[in-house]
């Protein structure tokens, strides 16, 4: 099959679908600058000297947090600020299906808060979000950059003095349940899902696609994923560049 070929079949099936959902990973948000976590030149491989002692998991562990919140702070100070990055075509082609009413929702792993920033509005954060923090101990709600302006020190609530934490999940952690009851509601009678950006080999991503019993899976990724085979159309290319073809 052709390249055009490729796109007319992906436009005749995302037009002609009664319930279209996208499922994105990392590879979304690496098109705005945002790097992964396990590529060669992803988050876990380049590494300060300080963070050398700490294995990655650990130092986006809810251990970490309670255990040496120094640590975990510093970290996510360096590392998760995304406050000046901005959506890519991706991110504002999926709010246009939206919009248009061809994609019912989308399902992110992402916890950078792009897709509501172009504009979608049906999207679940299996991993929560950077955009929102909260209090440990009273639970107030803080605005996404309290954390990153707080100085160097712990942040610190201004009513109770507990510590603000991200709304994220951590390694070893719960997935929030509200979250993942919207994935699922997606995923249920959906006839299309477009995976993008993820390689499907690590839960939840493998999960939910091992769960489709829609007509058509198509996945976006740059390499090959572990349910290519499955898949009626694969795209080995940039997600911005395939969905800049759906019309």
């Amino acid at each position: 099959m052709t390249d055009l070929e490729k796109y007319e079949k992906l436009n005749k099936i995302i037009n002609e679908s009664k319930k279209t959902v996208f499922f994105g990973g990392a590879g979304v948000s690496t098109e705005s600058g945002i790097p992964d976590f396990r590529s060669k030149n992803g988050l876990y491989n380049v590494r300060d000297v300080q963070f050398e002692q700490y294995s990655p998991e650990y130092l986006l562990s809810i251990d970490c947090l309670e255990d040496e919140p120094e640590v975990f702070y510093e970290f996510y100070r360096q590392k998760l600020e995304t406050s000046g990055i901005k959506p890519n075509k991706a991110h504002y082609k999926l709010a246009e299906l939206e919009k248009a009413g061809k994609l019912a929702g989308i399902i992110t792993q992402n916890i950078d808060g792009l897709h509501q920033k172009a504009g979608s509005e049906n999207v679940a954060e299996v991993h929560g979000s950077t955009y929102r923090n909260y209090c440990m101990r009273c639970g107030k709600r803080y605005p996404a950059d309290y954390i990153f302006k707080s100085g160097t020190g712990l942040p610190r609530c201004t009513e109770c003095r507990g510590l603000v934490r991200p709304d994220v999940t951590l390694y070893g952690e719960m997935l929030p349940e509200d979250q993942i009851a919207k994935a699922d509601s997606y995923m249920r009678g959906a006839e299309t899902l477009i995976v993008g950006g993820t390689s499907l080999t690590v839960w939840p991503a493998a999960g939910y696609v091992s769960r489709f019993r829609g007509q058509h899976l198509i996945i976006i990724n740059r390499d090959p994923t572990a349910y290519d085979h499955a898949a009626e159309l694969v795209f080995h290319d940039s997600i911005g560049e395939v969905l800049s073809h759906v019309v």
